[in-house]
């Protein structure tokens, strides 16, 4: 059953289907020895009921991905739980695990029983940004942001929060202090918590169906479900297909917009969208406000800008000396 939540992922349903039928399933490697997940594994064995180390190794040397743990770093990882390791000894708190007078190692503290069950399961989103007013003095407290969030802005950036837009001016134990900000456009947070990224193989066969929907070949019950919409995209403006970049301007009250459609990813999309602004900034200096999700980004400027006339330099190939040092310097902007 799929419940999509915005258009465009009934295209993304069409396409996984598709791509399952035609085998193209991405890879996925599996990790040599991941000793963080080791160490949880072997606290979560010690509450329910306890292990004795020689029968949990041989048991843990079945797996394909502990197939050759070495003697050490199994070592390590019993020193860890015990004791917390040689950075973390003098901490009651990460005494997890140890050997009872039977030889069998269990945890012994309820609390940290009680901190370790609550915790078992998938980390669904980043660490939370306390976002208030300040810091001298501090004001009002306006809600919550994702750390990752916070962390691309420099003192000075403005982004939308609470409905108002918002001037940074520093990030302290987990509080970002901000101002009103004087202007009207800025960044909008985005949350990351439970979203699956999309793959270049899915981002590939999603691309292949606009290519359908270009063509008039509305053939899966998803495609005739977004036919509406896509007919609309194709009348206003164009579909993506895999030898086309969609691009498109707007100038608003905002200022001028640039959006671009590489269907690359979000990761992706970040870096091109840095390395296109830093671009069009050695032309004339400007500030530009960045938002990206998995299938483009927007490019958004206060000053006039011809996009239309810029794109073809703007993306032009380079050197790979010359991408290398532009790509530095776009992400040290």
């Amino acid at each position: 059953t799929l419940v999509p939540s915005h258009a465009l992922e009934l295209v993304e349903s069409s396409a996984v289907q598709q791509a399952v039928r035609d085998g193209r399933i991405e890879s996925r490697r599996t990790p040599n020895a991941p000793l963080d997940v080791l160490v949880q594994h072997l606290v979560t064995i010690g509450l329910g009921g306890g292990f004795r180390p020689d029968e949990l190794l041989e048991e843990i040397r079945s797996t394909a991905a502990y197939e050759y743990l070495s003697e050490e770093n199994w070592r390590w990882c019993l020193d860890f739980v015990s004791g917390g390791g040689p950075s973390l000894s003098a901490y009651p708190e990460y005494r997890r695990c140890g050997p009872d007078a039977g030889g069998v190692w269990r945890v012994a503290s309820k609390q940290i029983a009680l901190r370790h069950r609550l915790n078992i399961g998938t980390i669904t989103a980043d660490a939370s940004v306390l976002v208030q007013y300040g810091p001298a003095p501090p004001g009002q407290k306006l809600g919550v942001v994702e750390e990752s969030f916070i962390a691309r802005l420099k003192p000075g950036d403005s982004f939308w929060f609470a409905g108002r837009i918002l001037e940074f001016v520093r990030l302290r134990e987990l509080v970002a202090y901000v101002r009103p900000a004087k202007g009207r456009s800025g960044a909008v947070p985005r949350w990351d918590g439970g979203r699956m990224p999309l793959s270049t193989t899915l981002a590939d066969a999603m691309v292949e169906q606009l290519q359908r929907a270009a063509e008039g070949r509305y053939d899966t019950p998803e495609l005739r479900a977004a036919e509406k919409m896509l007919r609309l995209q194709a009348r206003w403006s164009h579909l993506p297909t895999p030898t086309t970049l969609l691009a498109e301007t707007l100038k608003s009250r905002d200022g001028w917009h640039l959006f671009l459609y590489p269907f690359a990813g979000r990761n992706a999309h970040i870096g091109m969208a840095s390395l296109i602004a830093w671009r069009a900034a050695q032309k004339t200096a400007s500030t530009f406000s960045i938002a990206v999700n998995d299938y483009g980004f927007e490019l958004l400027s206060a000053d006039p800008r011809d996009w239309a006339a810029m794109l073809p330099e703007m993306i032009a190939p380079r050197a790979i000396h010359d991408l290398t040092h532009e790509t530095l310097a776009s992400l040290n902007a």
